[in-house]
């Protein structure tokens, strides 16, 4: 079957998706809820907020598990060094994929007319995603988040006990796709310290570098933003020297310094980014066999808990629901009976 052109800047239908992309932790929640009370479309099925991220994450848990199998499909998983580059499938496979992937924005965007999707995945799946909103005919306009990779590192390192030069590599590969996945698209890049401390000036720079405004940004979106945007979403600050942390920060160096210049709005040439991707693929090409399958596998095995557990969360609700239903039909039956001796000594005196 041949494939569709890539999603563009355009859309016979007149709709464009609003797509976050970034690494996990770095603000693509906080970016993303400045766009949805901007007047973007939200999807249906949103990721509840938790003691990482209580403000939500703003993301359709659907389509996050989606590409966490996705990504398992590939030999990868959201935390592999080595996620980029994209991985395609066979074509009948990855068909399978990009058809299931429809049926779920279909179910969580109906026909909104600027789809807000946002999930990290999605960052080192673009190649994948983009196929989806061609074949919907949806435009692309990318939002991409900034933010230093000590500060991420920090943050994973709390999360998910990742060290830090697992945690910077893992943030060069989604930034590195983050770009290279969106030369040819509107994009805008956005410090997430930026945001925090004057989020109008972020929003201009998203404006101007998409040639349109946000839908709906009315003055009382504007205010919903400020209370939104607070000193509590900074979890983690930036914490020691990339160089201690061998290859892997000298490699996250390169990386950053272009990023950061492409947030203050004068994004350099991509070779330093190109230099920084074959370097990646160098090392992917030593070791990427012993660390990508293992990434894969323990993804799958942490899927398989997560699912066990919301069973054995669900069915100890319903074990508590059949306990209350039990002891109402108690109760009832205690009243019945005390009714039955009241009536029976109803009829003796009569």
């Amino acid at each position: 079957m041949p494939r569709a052109k890539a999603s563009s800047a355009r859309s016979e239908t007149g709709r464009t998706a609003y797509l976050v992309l970034g690494m996990h932790r770095s603000g693509t929640s906080a970016v993303t809820q400045v766009l949805a009370l901007g007047g973007c479309d939200l999807p249906q099925n949103l990721m509840g907020g938790d003691e990482h991220n209580a403000k939500g994450y703003f993301e359709p848990w659907k389509i996050a598990l989606l590409n966490d199998g996705r990504l398992r499909a590939g030999d990868t998983a959201w935390d592999d060094i080595f996620a980029f580059p994209y991985r395609p499938l066979a074509a009948k496979p990855e068909r399978q994929w990009l058809n299931r992937a429809l049926g779920l924005f279909e179910e969580e965007y109906g026909e909104a007319q600027h789809p807000l999707l946002k999930d990290p995945r999605i960052t080192v799946l673009m190649p994948f995603w983009r196929q989806v909103l061609a074949d919907l005919d949806v435009a692309a306009r990318c939002v991409i988040a900034v933010r230093h990779p000590l500060a991420v590192a920090g943050s994973l390192s709390r999360r998910n006990g990742f060290p830090a030069e697992k945690s910077v590599l893992v943030w060069t590969a989604y930034m590195l796709a983050a770009e290279a996945y969106t030369r040819d698209l509107p994009r805008a890049f956005v410090s997430f310290d930026g945001l925090l401390s004057d989020w109008r000036k972020e929003v201009k720079a998203i404006e101007a570098a998409h040639g349109a405004p946000l839908p709906n940004l009315t003055p009382e979106a504007g205010a919903a933003i400020g209370r939104f945007l607070t000193a509590e979403l900074r979890h983690n600050e930036a914490q020691g020297d990339l160089a201690a942390l061998g290859w892997a920060g000298a490699l996250a160096a390169q990386v950053l310094a272009w990023f950061e210049a492409a947030a203050a709005g004068k994004p350099p040439p991509p070779a330093a980014l190109d230099k920084a991707a074959r370097e990646l693929a160098r090392r992917a090409a030593d070791i990427g066999a012993l660390v990508s399958p293992a990434t894969r596998d323990l993804d799958a095995a942490r899927a398989e808990l997560l699912d066990l557990r919301q069973r054995l969360a669900f069915e100890q609700k319903r074990a508590k629901g059949l306990e209350a239903e039990i002891e109402a039909l108690r109760r009832d039956a205690a009243e019945a009976a005390e009714a039955a001796v009241r009536l029976d000594a109803i009829l003796a005196e009569g």
